[in-house]
């Protein structure tokens, strides 16, 4: 286990994220990965017929995610995370399909577009901390035939991508400017994390 972690046992990422995972993982905190039973499309269609924005969406899920694995092992801390993108007043979701990522580029094609990553922090069923942080992506206009030719070179990794890139790969290549931390771009802010963690002696301080 790392010398800076102080608690007895791993944080328990109710995920199975690979990418949270390896910020994690970077960060020198040990964890164990336990994806939460939780049924995040039903969740999040409850959210949006009461008027839930984009940032409550992330943050609503983040939680429950926290709770569900939480209450399986009362004892161990659980980070619960989600990630929401918003452009305007339309809300993204994973494409799922190579027409679906087509179509996702052409929507978001030289607009500004906002990254919504929540965490959630539970120990016992209780929420111990929250919080959601924004990133603004500003995506260049794009060509059909340069999304034809991104598409084949990322194949169905942009199927499984909110937004239908990964900005820590050749993703980049569709943007003008990135406004907004790393981590928080990847999904999970570590920075106000680690800042609680430290806060409540978790980790060394």
């Amino acid at each position: 286990m790392s010398a800076l972690w102080l608690e007895r046992e791993p944080l328990l990422l109710a995920s199975g994220s690979a990418t949270r995972a390896a910020l994690l993982r970077a960060a020198a905190l040990p964890f164990e990965a336990r994806r939460a039973d939780v049924d995040e499309r039903a969740l999040e269609s409850r959210l949006v017929e009461e008027g839930a924005d984009g940032v409550a969406v992330a943050l609503a899920l983040a939680r429950e995610k926290a709770l569900a694995v939480s209450r399986l092992a009362p004892g161990r801390l659980t980070l619960g995370a989600d990630q929401t993108l918003t452009c305007g007043a339309r809300r993204f979701a994973k494409p799922g399909s190579r027409a679906g990522a087509a179509a996702t580029l052409e929507a978001l094609s030289g607009r500004v577009h906002e990254l919504h990553s929540a965490l959630a922090l539970a120990r016992g069923g209780i929420i111990l901390f929250d919080v959601v942080k924004t990133a603004r992506l500003t995506m260049r206009a794009l060509s059909p035939g340069f999304v034809e030719a991104y598409l084949d070179a990322v194949g169905a990794a942009a199927h499984a991508s909110v937004g239908a890139y990964q900005a820590e790969g050749p993703g980049v290549h569709l943007f003008e400017e990135i406004e907004g931390d790393h981590s928080t771009i990847l999904g999970l802010p570590l920075l106000p994390l680690l800042a609680f963690l430290r806060a409540q002696g978790f980790v060394a301080s």
